[in-house]
């Protein structure tokens, strides 16, 4: 396929973001696929995943078409931020004083688009 998912992801995605030199994607293939892990500044994660993850939703779709013309099976995976804004890290952790006992566990990126995925 000769990495042209790879190079599709990060034409869109620097396209849409404001921290573009922060944008490092890693491609691995395996005997399921493709999968590229993608890494941005924490401010840009709300621009890139979009209102409801639809935006994240549409990558993922347009990634399939790449990866269907290249007979590949291509996955993107989001990875959250370290050092990013912290909300989505500290909402529902241990630390959080603000959170109740009944607030649900917060799930990672991946895990909230698989959700989506019904």
């Amino acid at each position: 396929m000769a990495e042209k998912d790879q190079e599709f992801l990060e034409f869109v995605i620097k396209g849409l973001v404001e921290h573009p030199e922060d944008v490092k994607i890693g491609r691995t293939v395996d005997e399921m696929g493709v999968l590229l892990t993608l890494d941005l500044h924490g401010d840009d994660m709300g621009k890139v995943i979009g209102r409801s993850g639809n935006t994240a939703k549409a990558i993922r779709t347009l990634l399939r078409v790449v990866g269907m013309k290249h007979n590949a099976r291509v996955n993107l995976k989001i990875n959250e931020p370290a050092g990013g804004t912290g909300h989505a890290t500290s909402w529902g952790s241990d630390s959080d004083s603000s959170s109740t006992p009944s607030s649900p566990a917060m799930k990672s990126v991946d895990e909230a688009m698989d959700d989506l995925r019904l």
